[in-house]
């Protein structure tokens, strides 16, 4: 079979060239590249391939076998469907991941619900993405009755002009300055005071882990640091367990990098996880003083342009084209 046509819309912002990049990567070498009318005829150079940027219209994407899209919500609710009529379309916005027909996938835990028929395939949420992995891991061993989780979630999570606001200090995109500070909510509040992105976090987690009625509390804030989500989880779980039970259960996983120490100067940390497609877990614990527990604490971090967006997507690609990620 000849080797596919791959498009990627939204091809000039963060995500964008981090798709196209790891596209590259992957060896895909039919690749087009994207965006509105502003950037048409721009040039992009990514690993050592030079892309011009297209402007993009349905009738020239109708010629592409697969198209990855990071264009956001609006674009993908008024373009997408038509655009699925003759290509697969791997969505990177929140538009259609709660519909009941559009699967939502993370490679590791759920890519066999794909059935290659589908033609418009959800990519989750950048905060979701590493907080499902682990928990796919702990709920298939020991079962999952409860999630608390605290976001530590960098400018990038919010575009370019998330970097460039915190580049220049110019104010543009977030309510309060984002230097020197911290912003406690993520994206519009609904009337009950939770914000979008936590209601985003509570419902992908249940619909990608399969688990309806699992108990998710979250609370998402941007935080000062350009590239790396990172996140306090507390989970409880439907059995007690030590420390090294949970340790054993992760260590390996696909996907995963686990990290157990207590050296300050070994931590990892945002800074250096940027670049990587892995989930870092590390902190993991019992509540203090206990060798047994149903309740262990984790830190999980990963790259949000990554992992956490462009890896996680080429991956569904991947899987599509190759039959493994």
């Amino acid at each position: 079979m000849p080797e596919p046509t791959i498009g990627v819309i939204g091809a000039t912002g963060a995500v964008g060239q981090t798709m196209l990049e790891q596209l590259i990567t992957a060896g895909f070498t039919r690749l087009s590249a994207f965006a509105s009318q502003r950037s048409a005829g721009q040039q992009l150079t990514i690993a050592d391939r030079q892309l011009t940027v297209q402007e993009f219209s349905p009738e020239t994407c109708a010629k592409i076998d697969y198209l990855l899209v990071s264009a956001g919500g609006d674009f993908a609710r008024a373009h997408l469907n038509q655009l699925a009529t003759t290509s697969v379309c791997i969505d990177n916005s929140s538009a259609f991941r709660m519909d009941d027909d559009v699967p939502l996938v993370v490679p590791e835990v759920n890519c066999s619900i794909l059935d290659f028929g589908q033609p418009i395939i959800a990519n989750p949420n950048c905060s979701t993405i590493q907080l499902v992995v682990p928990l796919f891991y702990l709920a298939r061993k020991f079962a999952l009755k409860r999630v608390t989780v605290a976001t530590y979630q960098s400018v990038s999570g919010a575009g370019q002009r998330g970097i460039d606001e915190l580049t220049t200090g110019e104010q543009q995109i977030f309510a309060q300055p984002i230097a020197n500070n911290i912003l406690p909510a993520i994206d519009r509040f609904d009337d009950t005071g939770h914000c979008f992105e936590e209601i985003k976090m509570v419902q992908e987690t249940r619909k990608i882990l399969d688990l309806p009625q699992l108990s998710v509390q979250a609370t998402t804030v941007r935080v000062p640091v350009f590239y790396g989500h990172s996140e306090a989880v507390t989970v409880d779980l439907g059995c007690s367990v030590s420390k090294d039970e949970v340790i054993d259960c992760l260590n390996g996983q696909r996907g995963l990098r686990v990290v157990d120490c207590q050296d300050h100067k070994s931590l990892p940390t945002p800074r250096g996880v940027a670049g990587s497609d892995d989930i870092c877990v590390t902190r993991i614990r019992l509540p203090h003083g206990e060798q047994r527990s149903s309740l262990v604490q984790l830190f999980i971090i990963a790259d949000n342009l990554r992992k956490g967006a462009a890896t996680n997507a080429v991956q569904i690609l991947c899987y599509l084209v190759r039959g493994d990620w």
